[in-house]
């Protein structure tokens, strides 16, 4: 017998006819890496503020009196002028 090949006299195994082909080819490409990518998204997870409460990546809609804080605030900071304000809460106000 030679060394590496089957007893039966059939292929070695690495040889055609073993395996699953490509489908096998795929299934170790993800096994291979799907730990690498449970890594990553842990990570990220970890780093992402998301689930301790600060949702910066979620938007809310203000009401009216909440711009008009806003603006309000902001003309008692000096961030703006008096015309600005004014013309913001006119502005704010026909919407």
């Amino acid at each position: 017998m030679i060394l590496g090949w089957a007893g039966n006299g059939g292929w070695p195994m690495m040889g055609f006819g073993y395996g699953l082909g490509i489908l096998g080819l795929i299934f170790m490409i993800a096994v291979m890496f799907l730990p690498v990518i449970i890594f990553v998204y842990f990570i990220v997870w970890l780093f992402d503020n998301k689930h301790r409460g600060n949702n910066r990546h979620h938007f809310r809609s203000f009401s009216d009196e909440e711009h008009i804080d806003i603006l309000k605030k902001r003309y008692a900071k000096g961030e703006i002028t008096k015309e600005q304000y004014e013309d913001m809460k006119k502005t704010l106000k026909n919407e």
